[in-house]
């Protein structure tokens, strides 16, 4: 099931690139500017949960160390982070990898990425049965937004984040559009994502041993720019979406297809940054939620959060 979405993220990719010459390429990545230059400091946070619920009863997994620090440069074109997960000596420890990139192309083209693999998760509930981390379950997240707005998008994110003003433009940007977004899902546990003890507040079917589904979809939404008092800008994106989710669910003892097919979901994305002579302070939050029926009274819903704070330097010392 995962093979088709690597294509189809492949194929995009290979349209992206074929789109536009290597000059072109060129100008849209490299930026000879050193005065848009930035080094900086940073902090994250990144993790991706999901959750199964029916009408009285609800089971969360949520991974360990979900903190980061590190060091990056930012220019105009782009942003280069490297972080160091933090990893408390007194939790179990989440293995990860995670992925999630925004970007605007060509004016017009917003461009969201996500992959994520994510195993060992703390076992939540609201019955209060005492929580456990089961290094036995194992999230797969992968996915693509994308969105043709309406207007030309007169900022770039990296601009915003590296601490650099938008004094071209109004103080005020708004616009909408529409697009397609594709994903992969895909969680597993041994024996099941239920323990002995919280089994009896859900069904059978509920006791899941592997869930996957291959979802694409439309999707529309607002990109707005505000540039505020005091040097500080904003940003708020907002971007529902319907689809169809291709899911198949395996029990202990066998396996079955749930019978509606929509998948729902929510993308929002706030950032502020405040802007001095040579500093700046960046703060971005950005959160996506899929949720889809999974028959018999049964929710699955996935939340995928990544926020960030970066303190920079630049080197442009000009007023």
């Amino acid at each position: 099931m995962l093979k088709p979405f690597l294509l189809f993220i492949f194929c995009f990719g290979s349209f992206c690139l074929n789109a536009q010459d290597l000059d072109d390429l060129d100008s849209l990545l490299v930026d000879r500017d050193i005065e848009n230059y930035s080094l900086r400091i940073f902090s994250n946070f990144k993790v991706n949960k999901f959750s199964l619920s029916d009408s009285d009863s609800k089971a969360k997994f949520v991974p360990n160390n979900r903190y980061g620090l590190g060091l990056g440069f930012a220019t105009k074109k782009i942003i280069l982070d490297i972080a160091v997960n933090i990893k408390n000596p007194n939790k179990e420890k989440t293995s990860r990898f995670d992925l999630q990139a925004t970007t605007i192309l060509k004016d017009k083209n917003y461009v969201k990425i996500f992959t994520q693999v994510y195993r060992g998760f703390n076992a939540k509930n609201n019955f209060d049965e005492p929580t456990v981390f089961r290094d036995d379950i194992k999230s797969v997240s992968v996915g693509l937004n994308y969105m043709y707005t309406l207007d030309d998008i007169e900022f770039s994110y990296s601009q915003l984040k590296a601490g650099l003003s938008n004094k071209n433009h109004d103080n005020i940007f708004i616009t909408g559009g529409v697009g397609v977004f594709g994903s992969f899902d895909y969680f597993s546990a041994k024996p099941s994502i239920l323990s002995e003890t919280t089994s009896p507040y859900f069904n059978d079917q509920g006791d899941i041993k592997r869930y996957q589904g291959l979802s694409f979809g439309v999707l529309a939404g607002v990109i707005s720019y505000f540039q505020l008092p005091e040097n500080i800008t904003a940003t708020v994106n907002v971007m529902p979406g319907i689809g169809l989710v291709d899911k198949k669910v395996t029990l202990q003892d066998g396996s079955y297809k749930p019978g509606n097919p929509m998948l729902y979901k929510l993308d929002f994305l706030i950032g502020l940054s405040y802007n001095l002579k040579q500093y700046y302070v960046s703060l971005s939050y950005n959160n996506s939620l899929y949720s889809t029926d999974l028959d018999y009274g049964n929710n699955y819903l996935l939340n995928l959060t990544k926020a960030k704070l970066a303190i920079g330097y630049k080197f442009n010392k000009k007023q």
